[in-house]
């Protein structure tokens, strides 16, 4: 069994007359789920086709499950399962034909094909559709389509174009809990979006790159670092809270229904987690301490979590 990281990515760049797609990104990718994140033109896109071998990088390599796409792309697309963003079904063919045709594709016989996508689809949610034409298919289940199309080949690696796209609310909550259910069944993801929400979701891992350039990447947990920020919940006690803790010499405002603490760390870019956690520990015994002498309420009191759209804004202003 292959325990080393499931992508390895090393000095890889890609031109295109007039426009660098890639800039020589250099990271391995752990297996599990992970999040490619990046805006339209990012590069996300690109990737995918050197993942695939279906184009050449203009330098540096790609291995993928510990083989060089170079050497082997044929070797390496048998390990993948690709879920494109864009609508590419054949409208007048049945889920059913659709998906057992690529299990045949990927080396099934035709009873065992057919009877893989049976069971694929039963496990997208589209067993009573499997028979009926695609074209009659909403947006939510020409997605769930596409991808049993890429599961059926029992691939190592799954490769997630935007799955969400076009997907009301509820459409995208089933299918980021459709992608969170296939770690169990020993499949890696990787998900191309620009939705940073999808991937604090559903990812152990973020990918995350702009105009071709890394811009961080890392586990999803270490990237999601504490604020100076306490968020407390005095209900409708929020001004009065506001002014006790400004007597005390405490910044805070009233937001959205809670207070906001703000804690005076001190070099904080150049502190660690564990040693800011014990500078906020006194600060929020500070604000219990003003709650209970004006007798508020208290439902709710926490530090806040750095977003990943604010890593990813932190990050990518950085000048390189």
């Amino acid at each position: 069994m292959n325990v080393g990281p499931l992508l390895r990515i090393t000095n890889l760049t890609k031109r295109y007359p007039g426009v660098t797609a890639l800039d020589d990104l250099t990271l391995d990718v752990p297996r599990g789920r992970t999040g490619l994140v990046g805006a339209n033109g990012a590069g996300k896109s690109t990737m995918f086709r050197l993942l695939l071998g279906l184009a050449q990088p203009t330098q540096g390599r790609v291995e993928v499950c510990g083989i060089d796409v170079a050497q082997d792309p044929i070797e390496v697309r048998s390990r993948l399962g690709y879920m494109p963003e864009h609508d590419c079904l054949p409208l007048d063919q049945t889920a059913a034909d659709v998906v057992s045709t690529f299990g045949e594709l990927s080396g099934l016989p035709p009873r065992a094909a057919r009877q893989r996508a049976s069971d694929i689809l039963d496990l997208v949610g589209l067993d009573e559709a499997r028979f009926r034409p695609i074209g009659g298919f909403s947006t939510g289940m020409r997605q769930r389509t596409k991808l049993a199309q890429a599961l059926v080949g029992d691939p190592e690696l799954i490769l997630l174009d935007e799955p969400t796209a076009g997907l009301d609310p509820m459409g995208r909550e089933e299918m980021l809990a459709l992608v969170s259910r296939l770690g169990s069944f020993g499949i890696s993801v990787l998900m191309a979006t620009h939705l940073l929400d999808d991937v604090q979701q559903v990812c152990d891992h973020v990918v995350m790159i702009d105009a071709g350039k890394l811009v961080v990447s890392g586990g999803t947990d270490s990237l999601l670092e504490r604020t100076g920020i306490v968020t407390v919940d005095v209900g409708r006690h929020g001004e009065e809270l506001v002014a006790a803790l400004a007597r005390v010499g405490v910044v805070a405002v009233a937001a959205d229904a809670v207070v906001e603490v703000t804690i005076n760390t001190d070099n904080t870019d150049n502190t660690d987690n564990t040693d800011q956690a014990n500078h906020v520990v006194p600060e929020m015994d500070l604000v219990r301490d003003v709650i209970a002498d004006l007798g508020l309420p208290l439902f709710r009191l926490s530090t806040r979590l750095t977003s990943l759209d604010e890593v990813f804004l932190r990050r990518s202003a950085v000048p390189t």
